[in-house]
């Protein structure tokens, strides 16, 4: 197993967990790139069903079901109030989303969608007057680092072998079976491991791998796209959190972080170089500040920015005309030929969907 972020540490504790033989190798530390550069969100997707993912969404719905009960120490509900702004999506709109939001994944425990008033619920207070009525749903809040650890604390549980600060240098078939070298990028030593079957869950770089360590195609496309957050200090008191439209047609979430701050994001935009410099850009900053401050009555500067971080999510591509539009579900490209071992490369996925690729997997 290639990459240690929730997917490779996912698939390890499901093959653990069904009595396979497991290594995996991370490069730097577990979660230590895009798995720790979410929103930290478990939820379904609302802005998916825009363009038409269904199935990802109801998987996801269902998933955020699972994996609440299954880490109610990591994982919180929490609600969202939308406001609802003239000019850009209609009311009506918003409101057939939510109900399909309600009723796509056999929702049990969390509450359903309501109207809010914002000239007199606390929801409101925060914001600009202008702004009258929001819709207020429910989704889940993770420690996401924490949930991609705890899933290779299980996995090493099971038997698995979990190796950090550990690359792969190169990887080949040899008498029906993969040869891989790796390397401890500390002192240099490398070892090989012999393994009846490779997966390549290195995330954003799942086609250097293939392409530098296994000397193959890469066979799909991969479009990596860039996230970044902000964090300003806090602004408001009360628990919930906002999702804000804006008029490009994104959406833009601000979420009560860390007790005396508020966490502000995403962005989308198409990435190239290497997915271990990223960084959120001026540009990224200033257009956050911006779509916050379409809603907020305090003006959000540049400069009270306290912290930002970034993330490259490594997503199918689909052909999608925008990085915002492009699909967040999975796929898994397996290459086994006659009389070879199989490799099975990983491409996209949500880190609300992790245990059902492990289980595809």
């Amino acid at each position: 197993m290639i990459g240690g972020g929730i997917n490779g540490c996912g698939i390890a504790r499901d093959a653990a967990g069904r009595g396979a033989s497991v290594f995996l190798c991370e490069q730097g530390d577990l979660a230590s790139a895009t798995s720790s550069a979410s929103t930290k969100l478990i939820h379904g997707g609302l802005r998916y069903l825009e363009y038409y993912e269904f199935r990802l969404v109801r998987e996801a719905l269902k998933e955020r079901e699972v994996l609440w009960r299954m880490a109610p120490h990591i994982i919180r509900p929490l609600r969202f109030v939308l406001p609802h702004l003239a000019g850009l999506r209609p009311a009506w709109f918003l409101r057939l989303g939510l109900f399909l939001y309600d009723h796509l994944g056999g929702r049990e425990r969390l509450p359903g969608t309501r109207t809010l008033d914002l000239r007199t619920d606390e929801a409101g207070q925060p914001l600009k007057p202008g702004l009258k009525r929001a819709f207020e749903y429910s989704d889940c809040w993770v420690e996401d680092a924490r949930l991609v650890v705890l899933n290779a604390q299980d996995a090493a549980r099971l038997g698995a072998t979990i190796r950090t600060r550990t690359r792969c240098v190169e990887a080949a078939r040899r008498d029906g079976l993969w040869q891989v070298t790796v390397e401890d990028v500390r002192t240099g030593v490398r070892s090989t491991i012999r393994a009846k079957v490779l997966v390549n869950a290195a995330g954003p770089w799942v086609a250097e791998v293939l392409e530098q360590c296994l000397r193959t195609e890469v066979g799909h496309r991969i479009r990596l796209v860039q996230g970044s957050h902000i964090v300003v200090p806090r602004l408001f008191a009360h628990e919930r959190c906002y999702i804000f439209q804006n008029a490009d047609g994104r959406i833009v979430f601000a979420i009560p972080y860390e007790r005396d701050f508020t966490l502000i994001g995403t962005t989308d935009q198409d990435y190239q170089g290497d997915p271990a410099g990223v960084h959120a850009t001026e540009a990224e900053i200033t257009y956050l500040c911006a779509a916050a401050g379409e809603y907020f009555a305090t003006p959000i500067r540049p400069e009270d920015v306290v912290w930002s971080y970034s993330g490259v999510r490594p997503l199918f591509d689909d052909g999608a005309s925008a990085a915002q539009a492009a699909t967040r579900d999975y796929v898994l490209a397996l290459d086994a030929p006659e009389g070879g071992a199989p490799l099975l490369s990983v491409f996209g996925g949500k880190i609300t969907t992790y245990r059902k690729l492990a289980e595809a997997a």
